[in-house]
């Protein structure tokens, strides 16, 4: 039994459990599938559900009708457009222990109509279990025509338009070499063979997990705290919120990814693949993403080894994976086991435990950040933990101090938030110290001394003193240098601290007023860092006024929202002039933002800032005439491009740039409408398709000659 079941052994106590139980399952699926927003852990939920079923096992007269356990994920959300799916999304029953899977094994041999030496020995197919949200994708004679979420298993969510915008998935799948009698062809298998047609299912429906990459969610986690927005748990719920977007854009602009492992095939001219592997391998040749490290294993001894194996490998992938998909790889068996109410016999989830580890809180620091949040950081005696050592964890903010109880010299439990980010998940209150005293937050910041203040309902505390405080004026500054602002080269964070620490710089115009011997006077500054330095601060001078905008350092406005901006007002002037009811109507602002940006230009100090820049000679505005006029020729109006395989001289995304442009429009799947191929080293299906569509194919020098011509 968990740690937080309860024993029951009475009928009456027993439907009391088991009304809460199912009160509290609901409640947490809701959070978790459809706001997105999960109040407990995996784990935890996880113990709920087992609870649930333990008790219905128990007491099978007490079981509702409506119970959870019959159900699978949570109702649709009303906000989008309700699917129903033609083949039911069934949940699957998880293992927890290597005893579960052994006990699972043993269901299936009995079962199964086989000799048990024969049943044991039967073949798993053995999939990473991506922390995702799961999709249904629907293709008609190839083309993308509807994906929805899980839901409820039955009804699901419309969200085509936002999966249209996953660049990984295609929007048209590529044809593949069918026999006469409906048999795919296997890979390196002669395509001259009699009656053999390329062919694409009349209907497909294919299943996949949408995730976000480790990668991606960390560069959205940074912009979201440089922009003082909350950030995200991890990155499931991120790939889930991005995928729930109403605008399609601003999905678009999450770098989300796709990976199929399931795939029902309607078509009388073509059979579903007899394997489970193979029908992985049938994915892949049409053109949809599958995770590659999937592996076909014989009896339940093989199928532990392989989970034993990814338990630490794991940690090195771009994407989370919370366990492992054991399924039969024989599809006929599938129907001679069938399924539950809510999950397959024939297949498992087997869940890693959530790598947790003891340590000691050795003390609280408080970061200071550019728009005066006061962030609280635990410092952590080190403790290894998910393949690194954690040394730090964030404290969130008071209110999650207060709910844990924390205190100096505690000793806490620590685990990575989605294997990526520390944080403290509870106290354990049997090794603290009698003279403990509970934690005082503090109500002064901790750099500048000034009184600290609550905004409305935020549960940020801020430091009022936006142009007083040292480690405000500090982080400002390091940001007008970073990549996506003024991108001034050879300056990082570290030599901003030097400057700062020597009173060279204070604001942003002070970068442009350094000089050599001023920089010369500085620890371990030779003279050609010393040139380079300034040659890049002379030459950021130049830079585009979204970037300008952009490292202002405007709460809220990232790179995506300065370069909105830029577009409609051509000039700083014109901007800082520009009313809350101007700006809430630009599409994306809204009148919050409007509010914002309003008020951060009726600053005194912004406004001298700007003006200062204006005489050093920064540029604040956008030539219109001269924008216009440096337009390149648009001499692929009309024309689509697909850019497929890796490019020498150029890489993919500045190859897109490069069509758009010039007019010309960038695509991800190539179809009867693609206008050129663009084929780099390793092109894959998608010029095997090009070639069976009669789409002209182009080289890399051939591209490049195309964006040469006037």
């Amino acid at each position: 039994m968990s740690g937080g079941q309860i024993a029951v052994h009475d009928v009456d106590t027993a439907r009391l459990r088991m009304e809460e139980l199912a009160r509290r399952v609901e409640h947490h699926r809701f959070q978790y599938y459809v706001l997105d927003a999960p109040e407990i852990s995996d784990a935890a939920f996880d113990d709920l559900y087992r609870e649930l079923i333990a008790l219905e096992e128990k007491f099978p007269d007490l079981k509702s009708p409506n119970s959870p356990t019959m159900r699978v994920g949570a109702p649709p959300n009303t906000e989008f457009k309700q699917v129903k799916h033609r083949v039911p999304m069934l949940s699957l029953s998880n293992a927890m222990s290597n005893e579960d899977l052994e006990k699972w094994e043993e269901r299936i041999v009995k079962g199964l109509d086989r000799p048990v030496d024969e049943a044991k020995q039967l073949a798993f197919a053995c999939e990473l279990k991506i922390d995702g949200l799961s999709i249904a994708l629907t293709y008609k004679k190839g083309e993308f025509v509807e994906g929805a979420t899980r839901g409820d298993g039955e009804v699901g969510e419309d969200v085509t338009l936002n999966l249209k915008t996953i660049s990984v998935m295609p929007q048209a799948l590529t044809p593949l070499p069918v026999t006469a009698d409906g048999r795919i062809l296997l890979a390196g298998e002669a395509t001259d063979q009699p009656g053999v047609t390329m062919r694409v299912p009349d209907l497909v429906e294919v299943r996949g997990e949408v995730y976000m990459p480790v990668s991606a969610f960390q560069t959205l986690n940074e912009a979201l705290l440089d922009n003082n927005e909350p950030g995200l748990a991890n990155p499931r719920n991120a790939a889930a919120g991005s995928l729930r977007q109403k605008n399609p854009r601003n999905t678009a602009k999450r770098r989300l990814a796709l990976f199929a492992y399931f795939v029902y095939v309607t078509d009388e001219l073509i059979k579903q693949p007899p394997t489970h592997v193979e029908s992985l391998d049938f994915l892949k040749r049409l053109g949809l993403p599958v995770e590659k490290n999937h592996e076909v294993v014989h009896g339940a001894a093989a199928v532990k080894n392989y989970c034993d194996k990814w338990g630490a490998a794991r940690h090195g992938l771009d994407y989370q994976t919370d366990g492992v998909v054991v399924k039969l790889d024989d599809r006929s068996l599938w129907s001679e086991l069938g399924h539950t109410s809510h999950s397959p016999r024939w297949a498992i989830a087997y869940k890693y435990p959530p790598e947790e580890a003891e340590t000691v809180l050795e003390d609280v620091q408080f970061e200071v950040g550019r728009t005066g949040a006061v962030t609280p950081v635990a410092i952590l005696s080190p403790v290894r933990l998910a393949g690194t050592t954690v040394k730090r964890a964030s404290l969130h903010n008071s209110d999650q101090i207060a709910r844990l109880d924390v205190r100096i010299g505690d000793t806490v439990i620590v685990r990575k938030a989605g294997d990526i980010i520390p944080e403290i998940l509870s106290v354990n209150p049997s090794k603290r110290k009698e003279d403990s005293l509970p934690f005082v937050y503090p109500t002064r910041c901790p750099v500048c001394d000034t009184l600290l203040a609550r905004e409305g309902d935020e549960v940020a505390v801020r430091c009022p003193n936006t142009y007083g405080c040292l480690s405000q004026r500090e982080r400002r500054l390091k940001h007008w240098v970073s990549r996506d602002a003024m991108d001034i080269e050879g300056v990082g964070e570290v030599l901003v601290a030097e400057f700062v620490k020597n009173d060279l710089v204070n604001r942003p115009s002070d970068f442009y007023k350094l000089t050599i011997d001023k920089l010369m006077a500085l620890p371990r500054m030779g003279l050609k860092s010393v040139e380079k330095a300034l040659k890049n601060i002379e030459g950021s001078k130049t830079r585009p006024l979204s970037r300008v905008i952009n490292a202002l350092g405007i709460r809220h406005v990232g790179t995506t929202m300065a370069e909105l901006l830029a577009e409609r007002y051509p000039s700083i002037e014109s901007l800082r002039n520009a009313s809350v009811s101007e700006l809430a109507a630009i599409e994306g602002v809204g009148p919050v933002l409007a509010e914002t940006i309003v008020s951060f230009f009726l600053e005194p100090q912004v406004n001298v800032l700007i003006d200062e820049l204006k005489q050093l000679g920064v540029r604040m505005e956008d030539d219109v005439e001269e924008r216009n006029a440096n337009a390149l020729p648009q001499t692929l109006a009309g024309k689509i491009f697909v850019i497929t395989g890796t490019l020498e001289k150029l890489d993919r995304a500045e190859a897109e740039k490069a069509v758009k442009d010039r007019g010309g429009k960038a695509t991800s799947s190539v179809s009867k409408n693609t206008s050129y191929l663009v084929a780099g080293a390793s092109a894959g299906s998608k010029l095997g398709k090009a070639q069976q569509l009669n789409v002209p194919v182009l080289t890399e020098d051939e591209f490049l000659e195309l964006l040469a011509a006037e």
